[in-house]
Parts: structure tokens; sequence; C-alpha cells
């Protein structure tokens, strides 16, 4: 699985951050919701869009090593990354 040139964005409400996945052929967009960034990769709750996407920039391989195990667990549901996918276990 690798990260496609599409570059992550902010959502509207600026509550997610969307990016897009490329796995086994297909492309998939996914999610990760603020508060997991606040929660795991340290963003402050008054952080603009460009932090914003600089702290999912910094948590990048992170995240998409999530996101994988949980399109491989999960295939066929929406890619939305929320606090609990980063739940040490």
């Amino acid at each position: 699985m690798e990260v496609l040139d599409r570059a992550p964005a902010v959502s509207p409400d600026g509550r997610t951050v969307v990016f897009m996945l490329s796995i086994r052929g297909r492309e998939v967009e996914g999610a990760i919701a603020r508060d997991a960034l606040e929660e795991h990769f340290w963003l402050p709750r008054t952080a603009d869009a460009t932090r914003t996407l600089r702290t999912f920039e910094n948590g990048r391989n992170r995240i998409v090593a999530v996101a994988q195990r949980k399109l491989l667990a999960r295939p066929d549901e929406p890619m939305r990354l929320t606090v609990s996918d980063f739940v040490t276990r």
C-alpha cells in the first residue's frame, strides 16, 4: 500500500484530514479524525489547517500503518481512523 500523490486536505468542517491510499490496485479515500491527531499526534486544539496538515505529515507513517491494518481487516468499510484506532492493546 502506498499513499498517492493527491495531497491530504482538511475537510470543510475541520473535523478530519482526508487522504488517499492505494491498496491492491484500488484507490481508497481515508480520513483521520482531528481528535485522533490531537490525542495521539500532539495537535493543539487551536491549530489552523496548515498546522493540522503538518501534524498529519509528521505522523504519516504511523497513520498509514494503522490504515493498512484496518483496511485489511475490514475492506468493505469506509476508511475512517478515530482515537480508538491508535490505542495500544
